[in-house]
């Protein structure tokens, strides 16, 4: 077995012994206690601030303007029109050759 798939093949069961784990850790409560809720409640926002914070530091132009024009458009719009237009915009910027 080559170098790629032996660490394909980890990867893999590494995620799955995760996932497994978190399902058994949680059918073990019949009800989450209020910490543990808190912290599964500010799982999403922090993989999304994971997600945008290098772009915002590192990212060029079109992403930047891009995450802008999504925050705006974040306060009145469904979540789908917002990643649909930021990611027009950033298509439109990189197209323009910024």
């Amino acid at each position: 077995m080559s170098d790629a798939w032996a660490l394909i093949v980890l990867g893999a069961l590494l995620t799955y012994v995760t996932r497994i784990i978190g399902h058994v850790i949680a059918t073990r409560f019949a009800v989450l206690p209020p910490r543990v809720e808190a912290v599964l409640n500010a799982v999403p926002s922090a993989v999304l601030t994971a997600l945008v914070a290098p772009v915002v530091v590192s990212g060029a132009w079109p992403e930047r303007l891009g995450i802008l024009v999504a925050l705006v458009c974040a306060l009145r719009l469904p979540q789908i029109a917002t990643v649909a237009i930021g990611t027009a915009v950033v298509i439109a910027g990189r197209a323009m050759g910024y």
